[in-house]
């Protein structure tokens, strides 16, 4: 929250080389597409995940920006700490010119006057463990921005299912056999959720298109209030695939309708990406081996049903609420 005068200008970039995540994982270029497109000083909060874990390793740091690592329930609640206690003590230095300048001789420092809050949270951390924090900080209409990059898994601790995870898919804890065709359930709604507490914007972005993703941040950072932007972030490793095709992976998900790209924005949405015809969803499925079981049996075969049916069902729904 505090800029020291002499700050260094040598390096800009905001998320520096020398992290440790998987080959191919595109939770960095997220990172770092959303902070490049913040023309403000920035405080950066994120709850323990895959990201948090692999750009803090003791005692290196990745963030060259003030950031505050959370535990994994609580990362909204503790930026809404951080944004609450920066406009409390900016509207009592700035009463006067007198108080700032005394502020800034006492402590070596300057207090920027446009700083911007962001945090970073996986689907773990966000769609299940902190979802009770997120609410909580949106409800009372803390100014910041939540990204979420969403891997549909814990994946820092194994590939476990999480309220993200699709049906059928296979994790370590509903692996697909004889008796089982993966998660049972269908993923979590989060988006609508977010959009239940009247926020003045949220939206929904991919890596397929990164325009679209730093278009939305720069709007949302020039608004008022709780901001959410949802991202997905396919994950290598767990959902088993080649990391070379990763875009190729987003655009199909975006081009079958299991991920439309959207914004939601003073109680209207937008459609930003429209299919001309939707893909069928397996072309979506097929590269990922989480889901191979799928295309064994009958039993599989209902379930690819069940889940087309549901992606048809929501962008059918999506596509109504434009009106």
């Amino acid at each position: 929250m505090l800029t020291k005068t002499n700050k260094n200008k040598t390096d800009e970039r905001k998320l520096t080389p020398g992290h440790t995540t998987c080959a191919g994982c595109p939770a960095p270029l997220i990172v770092r597409s959303v902070l490049d497109s913040i023309k403000y000083p920035v405080v950066v909060a994120s709850a323990t995940g895959c990201l948090e874990v692999a750009t803090t390793i003791y005692p290196k740091t990745s963030w060259n920006v003030p950031f505050i690592h959370s535990a994994f329930e609580n990362a909204a609640a503790t930026i809404s700490g951080a944004e609450t206690a920066y406009r409390v003590l900016n509207k009592r230095v700035n009463k006067s010119k007198a108080q700032k300048e005394k502020f800034s001789e006492n402590y070596n420092f300057q207090l920027e006057e446009d700083i911007k809050f962001v945090t970073f949270g996986g689907d773990g951390g966000t769609y299940d463990i902190g979802l009770q924090s997120l609410s909580g900080a949106m409800e009372r209409g803390h100014d910041f921005l939540y990204v979420c990059y969403d891997n549909e898994g814990y994946m820092n601790t194994g590939g476990q299912r999480s309220g993200a995870t699709p049906k059928g898919a296979g994790t370590t804890t509903t692996p697909p056999g004889e008796v089982s065709t993966g998660k049972i359930q269908t993923r979590k709604d989060l988006m609508e959720i977010v959009v239940a507490h009247n926020v003045p914007y949220a939206a929904q972005a991919s890596i397929f298109n990164l325009f679209d993703l730093q278009n939305k941040v720069r709007k949302a950072m020039e608004i008022k209030g709780p901001k959410f932007i949802n991202v997905l972030s396919p994950c290598p490793t767990i959902w088993k695939f080649d990391p070379a095709k990763i875009v190729e992976l987003t655009k199909l998900a975006v081009e079958t309708g299991f991920w439309p790209v959207y914004e939601y924005e003073n109680g209207k949405y937008k459609l930003n990406f429209e299919p001309k015809e939707l893909k069928p969803l397996e072309e979506f499925l097929k590269p990922q081996r989480r889901f191979a079981h799928l295309f064994k049996n009958e039993a599989g075969k209902e379930v690819l049903n069940d889940i087309q049916q549901l992606v048809n069902q929501k962008w059918k729904e999506l596509k109504q609420k434009m009106n």
